[in-house]
């Protein structure tokens, strides 16, 4: 198709909204028409101002943005490319940090989600410092009582750790407040971190004070945990819960790990008692985005110039329930796509609801690693890249791309594919291979993946790729 042919309908089907860079590339043509078609497509991919879907939290009467700004997965400069850092590549970059801030409260977000935790350690203050350049009254911050480690849970080390999210936001208040991660460690964890030092109670003197306007928990791991804390909804007035929802956990959590509580049960839970959730993995990870081929094909004969990550989005905003939807946008082209959901939210009809379901019984038969690329098993004290590592594995696999008999004919090519991108992803001194199995990753993992176990697989895996070996030689 010539430049001059290329309408405006067509121009928009072949790139669809996903492919901004690759419109930016046009804009130093000549030719009329194509120049008014790139205009027309701008229109399109750039997210309206003013457009935003609200939620009113009952407690405090906030109007909270449907999207919420997950601070977990903050740009760095491995990830920008910014050449002027002398310093460790993966520190933050502010500047695309502030940036990125700048444009979303631009457009309407006023949730910014982080915790000690974030960024090995790192999140609070780049938020801060993000956020501090805008009007107190324009955003709402939420952070998290993040003691996970036993040492933490002492009632003098759980207090460093509440007054320093304080210094670090640069705020005099914190208007969402989590105990994090509650059932990870089950009823002891729970006892230990929040209950025994007496910091539940603290924080509830606290919220009374109004240093926290609002104070909640999220939830992973041990139901048994979930029901016990909402069970003294009474006692501690719960004013957010923040769980897991998405269109593969609606109804198989336990599917893809027996641990986890499908959030079909959560949020029922939480409407029962009138208490809005807070949704956190929307994309699973990542997993939602990167579906296999014909999964992709299926949503793109439905909504061409829609992102297959807009699907998720739009059912985890659906429920009436729900207060904010949480997203860690590395990157300003996420950023744009989830504003472009939100700005407003088309709900996801009945139609659509069951077409999303049916996708989440396809994936159910994708044996993958259940990981969210959370990072809290990180730092590694051996260097090991275990969500990367994992990352890697499940998007081949999801593409369908996985080798693994010799006599298949794409082996070769599958085989070279997975081991070179398995080197540009993963440095190879923090790959499988050097782990040690000392263990220390696991207790961490919300989704409760035995950790050594499925790293040392992947080295077995990787070591008969090398040496182009393939399962039936293990027999």
């Amino acid at each position: 198709m010539s430049k001059k042919e290329l309408s405006r309908r067509t121009f928009l089907k072949v790139l669809g909204l996903g492919s901004i860079t690759a419109a930016a590339a046009l804009t130093g043509c000549h030719d009329k028409k194509e120049e008014q078609a790139f205009e027309e497509y701008k229109k399109q991919v750039e997210p309206p101002l003013g457009k935003m879907t609200m939620r009113h939290c009952p407690t405090t009467g906030d109007d909270i943005s449907l999207l919420g700004y997950g601070m977990m997965r903050l740009p760095q400069y491995k990830d920008t490319g910014n050449d002027k850092h002398a310093g460790n590549e993966e520190d933050i970059d502010q500047d695309q940090v502030n940036r990125l801030v700048d444009y979303a409260i631009e457009h309407g977000v006023n949730y910014f989600d982080t915790s000690p935790a974030y960024c090995r350690g790192l999140s609070e203050r780049a938020t801060g410092i993000a956020l501090s350049r805008h009007d107190r009254k324009k955003f709402f911050i939420a952070t998290k009582l993040s003691n996970f480690n036993e040492e933490s849970w002492s009632r003098e080390e759980s207090m460093k750790i509440y007054r320093n999210s304080f210094k670090e936001l640069r705020v005099n208040y914190i208007d969402y407040y989590l105990l994090h991660g509650v059932g990870m460690g089950g009823m002891e964890a729970l006892n230990g971190r929040y209950i025994d030092n007496g910091m539940l109670d603290f924080l509830v003197e606290e919220r009374k004070a109004g240093r926290i306007r609002n104070l909640g928990f999220s939830y992973h791991g041990e139901i048994e945990v979930f029901d016990y804390l909402l069970s003294l909804h009474d006692q501690y007035k719960w004013d957010f819960v923040q769980i897991e929802l998405n269109y593969l956990d609606w109804d198989w959590a336990d599917e893809i790990n027996s641990r986890n509580t499908d959030a079909r049960y959560l949020y029922g839970e939480l409407q029962k008692r009138g208490i809005p959730a807070v949704i956190m993995e929307p994309l699973l990870g990542g997993r939602l985005s990167n579906l296999p081929d014909y999964l992709v094909k299926e949503m793109k004969q439905r909504e061409p110039q829609k992102s297959v990550a807009s699907w998720a989005f739009r059912y985890a905003g659906t429920p009436d329930g729900v207060l904010t939807v949480l997203s860690g946008m590395t990157y300003l082209e996420h950023l744009k796509d989830n504003l472009l959901s939100y700005c407003p939210l088309i709900p996801v009809s009945k139609e659509e609801e069951s077409f999303l379901y049916h996708v989440a019984e396809e994936l159910v038969g994708i044996e993958t690693i259940p990981c969210n690329d959370c990072k809290y098993c990180m730092p590694c004290p051996y260097g090991i890249d275990i969500p990367g590592i994992f990352v890697h594995y499940n998007k081949v696999k999801n593409e369908g791309r996985l080798p693994r008999k010799m006599k298949d004919k794409n082996y070769e090519t599958y085989r070279r594919e997975y081991l070179i991108g398995l080197d540009r992803s993963v440095p190879r001194l923090r790959q499988a291979s050097h782990c040690i199995q000392c263990g220390q990753c696991e207790p961490h993992c919300p989704q409760n993946i035995r950790i050594p176990r499925e790293l040392a697989k992947i080295d077995q895996f990787v070591e008969q790729l090398k040496q182009r070996k393939d399962e039936s030689d293990e027999e």
